[in-house]
């Protein structure tokens, strides 16, 4: 019953049955496509979410603009990775896929200083258990990674829509402070 055969039998079964890993999440694997996920060049404003109030007066990536940083994002989570485990793909995918169009990463250049990048994050519910682990891992991503992108700080929200947006906004603006005051993203998730 559990010798190779067995498995190897059911390996197969397996991938079928997880309806998330349909196409892969690494520039490195096999490509499979699928009608669920828009592509990596793909800017469908019906597939974003909406701007939140941490974007609004800001300069909000549309079209080439967001699909150039989102497919940067996408090796930077890759890197270091930020993976969305309910899913089992890399987090930046959720803005492509079609069955969570109102979820997902938008960004904004800030008004006042264009160094500064502005993400807010939307989660598929409200009340997402892995909201804090995915926008702390987004921003140790972003700005540990900070020589990859052209901005000195990207700075990551999460839409109001979350039941503890205002305690997981504390977090981040903790971390950024953290950031700003050292030189360096903080290690510990408490920070």
């Amino acid at each position: 019953m559990f010798g190779i055969n067995y498995w190897n039998e059911l390996i197969p079964l397996l991938v079928v049955m997880n309806p998330f890993a349909t196409e892969p999440s690494s520039p490195t694997e096999t490509v499979r496509t699928t009608d669920s996920f828009d592509g990596w060049d793909a800017f469908d404003p019906d597939h974003v979410p909406e701007s939140g109030p941490f974007l609004e007066g800001h300069a909000v990536l549309t079209g080439d603009e967001h699909a150039a940083f989102h497919r940067l994002t996408r090796a930077l989570f890759e890197e270091r990775g930020v993976y969305d485990a309910t899913f089992g793909y890399n987090l930046a995918r959720l803005n492509l896929d079609r069955r969570h169009p109102e979820s997902g990463f938008r960004y904004a250049v800030d008004a006042d200083d264009p160094s500064v990048l502005r993400a807010e994050f939307t989660p598929t519910t409200e009340f997402c258990p892995a909201a804090d682990a995915l926008i702390k891992g987004a921003f140790r991503a972003w700005n540990g990674l900070a020589d990859h992108h052209e901005y000195d700080i990207v700075r990551v929200r999460v839409h109001p829509s979350h039941q503890q947006a205002d305690a997981l906004d504390a977090s981040l603006e903790r971390l950024e402070r953290s950031l700003r005051e050292t030189g360096s993203v903080p290690n510990s998730l408490s920070e």
